[in-house]
């Protein structure tokens, strides 16, 4: 069993940044891909970002693209996510996410989700 704990969410004006992380236990996450999903109230959940086990290859949704990038420190058991020119649109619900084997924007079911934490971005 995997644990995904998640942390850095919170309360940030229209053009701010903030830095999510993502920090597993129970078992190491280098063999798994890792990734960030969001849910916006009365949204579906959608895909945000994912990156490989071994780190060599990321994808990113479109409406992110060139302001969220997901790192991640298999030393550390942990993903992050650093999140730069937000949006009111970018308010949501992040979750980590862990899959041992390919984890991209068609991923419905990943084997971990965390519980999540929020993000809110002011106008």
């Amino acid at each position: 069993q995997v644990q995904l704990v998640e942390s850095g969410g919170g309360l940030v004006q229209a053009g701010g940044s903030l830095r999510l992380s993502c920090a597993a236990s129970g078992r190491t996450l280098s063999s798994y891909a890792m990734g960030w999903f969001r849910q916006a109230p009365g949204k579906e959940r959608e895909f945000v970002a994912a990156i490989r086990s071994s780190g060599s290859s990321k994808s990113y949704a479109d409406s992110v693209k060139g302001r969220f990038t997901i790192s991640r420190d298999n030393a550390k058991n942990t993903v992050y996510l650093q999140m730069n020119s937000l949006k009111p649109e970018d308010t949501a619900v992040y979750y980590c996410a862990a899959e041992y084997g390919v984890l991209n924007s068609g991923t419905r079911r990943p084997d971990y989700w965390g519980q999540g934490t929020q993000v809110t971005v002011s106008s």
